[in-house]
């Protein structure tokens, strides 16, 4: 008697018993299953959108854990335990954060202070000029303001003051969450790359656990090259606000090392920071400021970071500058912040898998 081709021998189930045979592939079942995929994809959909902005900083936390895992190895080498490796790099990173904060409070909370004592010195002045006084008779400035200062305005005001402090705490919450994830993630950065690769072939382990290793450290070289760059950038910032004279030259410094670590915008971004502080000490220290900062973002654009990158990550100028800008086009500050280790992934894995796959047809 001929036996049925899918009634074979299967193997025992162990504990859950035995295996049944495979369901017959009728129109009906491969419908019904398309149809309970795309219903599926549908609802990733809706919960990758919804959990947006958490999946960012869930992103940006294995990031940075990735880049600080060569400092945790470097440790555990010296023979720390790995949890110990992992407490001081957390301890120094939030220490680089406290100083920054440290930096910068002061002279916001010391020039808020002068700013509110010299407030009733400049209505003052501001009544006895003559000039003010006839803009305000003939423009009804004073009517104007009475009128606006009704129970909507009020209302929409003490609406944005919330606002704005909704995002303050906001803010701190997401730093919070990422400097937490962070910490997990290094600690349990071994078991995660285990298991990721657990996922692979065993045929092909190897060679992918190779490959990926290489990767994780091009991150690794990517986040020490960007942190020096941040810093080349501060401490020049540092000796130009001492020679201009600008007030505050180390918190100044801090700013733009900190707005230096966000690709593409955050030197733009300290340097006008930076230029608002020179022009409100005086007119020629701003000018300064300005040509200062057009001087070193051309060097630093053009220069300086894809040397730097070229030297850690391995990628060539033309594919840094192209990788940046492509990055910020697609996915805007992430992109660019992820533009350069992808760039170096992609020429890695075209280097050893696709070329010689090409090569050997």
């Amino acid at each position: 008697m001929e036996r049925d081709p899918d009634d074979r021998d299967y193997p025992t189930g162990g504990r859950f018993g035995q295996p049944g045979r495979p369901l017959r592939r009728s129109p009906f079942l491969v419908g019904f299953t398309g149809g309970l995929g795309l219903l599926v994809a549908y609802a990733t959909f809706l919960a990758v959108r919804g959990a947006a902005s958490m999946l960012i900083l869930i992103f940006i936390a294995l990031f940075l854990a990735i880049g600080l895992n060569p400092a945790v190895d470097r440790l555990r080498r010296w023979g720390l335990a790995h949890g110990f490796a992992v407490t001081v790099v957390a301890l120094t990173v939030l220490l680089v954060l406290a100083g920054g904060i440290f930096a910068l409070v002061p002279p916001v909370v010391t020039q808020t202070g002068q700013f509110l004592e010299q407030v009733p010195t400049y209505v003052e002045e501001l009544r006895r000029n003559a000039t003010v006084n006839h803009l305000v008779e003939r423009y009804d400035l004073m009517e104007r303001a009475q009128a606006a200062a009704n129970p909507e305005t009020i209302g929409q005001a003490v609406g944005g003051v919330f606002g704005g402090a909704q995002f303050i705490f906001g803010a701190i919450f997401n730093v919070l969450t990422v400097l937490v994830l962070t910490i997990y993630f290094m600690s349990a950065f071994d078991r995660l790359k285990t298991l990721g690769y657990a996922l692979v072939p065993a045929s092909r382990r190897h060679r992918v656990t190779l490959i990926t290793d290489e990767i994780l450290a091009k991150v690794g070289a990517y986040m020490v090259g960007a942190l020096a760059i941040a810093v080349l950038a501060g401490l020049c910032t540092f000796v130009f606000a001492i020679i201009v004279g600008l007030a505050y030259p180390f918190a100044l410094a801090v700013v733009v090392a900190v707005c230096d670590l966000v690709p593409q915008i955050g030197a733009t971004l300290g340097a006008v920071i930076v230029s608002l502080v020179g022009f409100a000490t005086d007119l020629p220290a701003g000018i300064a400021c300005l040509v200062f900062f057009v001087i070193y973002q051309q060097l630093e654009n053009y220069l300086i970071y894809p040397k730097v990158m070229e030297r850690s990550v391995k990628v060539n100028d033309v594919a840094a500058i192209v990788a940046a800008l492509v990055g910020v086009a697609l996915f805007g500050v992430i992109g660019a912040l992820v533009a350069i280790p992808a760039m170096a992934a992609i020429q890695l894995i075209l280097r050893e898998v696709v070329l010689p796959r090409q090569q050997r047809r």
